[in-house]
């Protein structure tokens, strides 16, 4: 088409029409005896069907519990598994002689394979109420589709009576692999059961002093060694107060006096020589606080009064010996005979306490360690109940899993007896197969209908597709489009012949 973008009105389509009438009518004609041919070769295909009616139980389920509880789409998606397998289908083709062409030249696994798709099954199950209890039923089809209908309707009844046959099989199997497993475990069960009743046998005599009754006599004998504890700690404190004062004391009087002793020359009446090195009592007193506190650190935390009394002692100590550093560099000198007399008198106090504070200490650790012993047997009171709580906890739920395992048993040895008397959930075959009459397949009026259509379209689309191919010049407006001239006149196509 010279020109896409012309407008059209209803006299250029019917001359269209008209031109390509011939493109329209062949292929038109072609698709349609084809059509035609593909329906008279075509081999009629014939489809049997059965409809199977799933029954309910036959005594009431209050009474005896049913042990296969799978839904009805499950058992038959397994039961269809079962029955398409390969061993199922060959025993099928070879007794009914199935596909004797396709037999002779394939392998038999495509054979099979065909077979699987020509069967077909259709679930239309329910759940119903029933006593306040939920249970199933419903009922499904299964179909074959084949070329010969009396085959065809074999094969589905044979079908359906296989699909009876495995699901009673099936329930049959469950019911003896639960009664099966039950015994299994209720033996397991009753060892673990004795082995429970041991285990806290074992545990009361292994544990004698520590159990649960015997937890208010270690609280009394406890609450008697804190209070001696509380006794020894005092006089410890006091004690160690008293060392504390008189090594103030000794401080004082270093800060009085030097800490070197000087003494004239009283024969030549000379300046006075360094005779002797005098003691430094507040450097000990320091090395002894920095001890007291170590010892406090390690029993006690930083924010105890003690720890916080020492440090602050041993801080002004250091300020004080600073000071005595400072006026020794000075040259500050005092007399030191009379004030050295009081020191030793007032330093040999420490000994008696220096004593009595290794005994207090030595008396400290004998009762912590008690204490210690006493509050382990009260905080494991509580871990030997809970010990033996969850022993009989764990006996108890034992005891009650192999009661409830039994009496499983039983109702499962019941079930197993009811579906070996088939008195449980089965396939009935509601409507057999019946001789199909007509063809499931060709639908020769869906066939028609389709060639039908599909040879208009590609009649009109060979014409829509030659009408755009089309290089010649229809009138004066496809003239200016290709040219870009105007067109003055145009001489209009003679009809008819002109008379002389």
């Amino acid at each position: 088409m010279i020109n896409p973008h012309k407008s059209f009105s209803l006299h250029n389509y019917i001359d269209i029409f008209l031109r390509r009438i011939w493109y329209i009518v062949i292929p038109f004609v072609v698709v349609l005896a084809g059509t035609l041919i593909y329906a008279k070769i075509t081999p009629n295909i014939y489809k049997a069907s059965t409809l199977v009616l799933v029954t309910p139980q036959k005594v009431p389920e209050n009474f005896i519990r049913p042990t296969v509880t799978s839904t009805i789409q499950d058992r038959l998606q397994s039961i269809s598994q079962e029955i398409l397998s390969r061993t199922r289908l060959e025993q099928l083709i070879s007794e009914f002689k199935l596909y004797p062409q396709l037999v002779k030249a394939v392998p038999m696994e495509q054979v099979v394979e065909l077979m699987r798709k020509d069967v077909q099954f259709e679930i239309r199950a329910r759940e119903q109420q029933s006593q306040g209890r939920e249970s199933a039923g419903g009922f499904f089809t299964i179909s074959y589709i084949g070329k010969d209908p009396n085959i065809v309707t074999q094969v589905t009844n044979k079908l359906a009576s296989l699909f009876i046959e495995e699901n009673l099989k099936l329930r049959e199997q469950q019911a003896q692999g639960t009664v099966e497993f039950l015994g299994s475990e209720l033996t397991i069960t009753k060892q673990a059961l004795d082995e429970q009743e041991k285990k806290l046998t074992g545990f009361k005599r292994q544990h004698l002093n520590e159990l649960p009754e015997q937890r208010d006599a270690n609280i009394r004998v406890l609450e008697q060694l804190q209070l001696n504890h509380q006794r020894i700690a005092e006089a410890l404190r006091a004690d160690e107060d008293r060392k504390v004062m008189i090594q103030n004391k000794l401080a004082d009087i270093e800060i009085q006096g030097t800490s070197s002793v000087y003494v004239s020359n009283p024969r030549d009446g000379g300046p006075p020589t360094l005779t002797s090195m005098a003691l430094n009592p507040r450097e000990q007193q320091l090395d002894q606080l920095k001890t007291q506190l170590a010892e406090l650190q390690a029993k006690y935390t930083e924010n105890h009064p003690d720890i916080v009394s020492t440090k602050k002692k041993i801080t002004d100590l250091e300020k004080k010996i600073k000071e005595v550093s400072l006026k020794k560099e000075k040259g500050e000198k005092a007399e030191d005979g009379r004030a050295g007399t009081a020191y030793n008198e007032i330093k040999s106090q420490l000994i008696p306490i220096d004593l009595e504070i290794q005994r207090l200490k030595k008396d400290e650790v004998k009762v912590k360690n008690a204490m210690a012993d006493y509050r382990a047997r009260i905080e494991n009171t509580p871990v030997r109940e809970i010990a033996i709580s969850q022993l009989m906890q764990d006996y108890t739920q034992s005891k009650e899993a192999y009661q409830n395992l039994l009496k499983k048993k039983e109702e499962a040895q019941q079930a197993e007896n009811l579906e070996r008397r088939q008195k449980g959930e089965q396939f009935k075959v509601l409507d057999p197969a019946r001789f199909p009459e007509k063809p499931f397949k060709p639908n020769i009026q869906q066939v028609l209908l389709i060639g039908l259509m599909a040879g208009l379209g590609s009649g009109f689309g060979l014409a829509f597709l030659r009408e755009q191919m089309d290089r010649s010049y229809r009138d004066a407006e496809d003239v200016e489009t290709t040219l870009g001239l105007r067109v003055l006149a145009n001489i209009p196509k003679i009809e008819t012949e002109a008379v002389a």
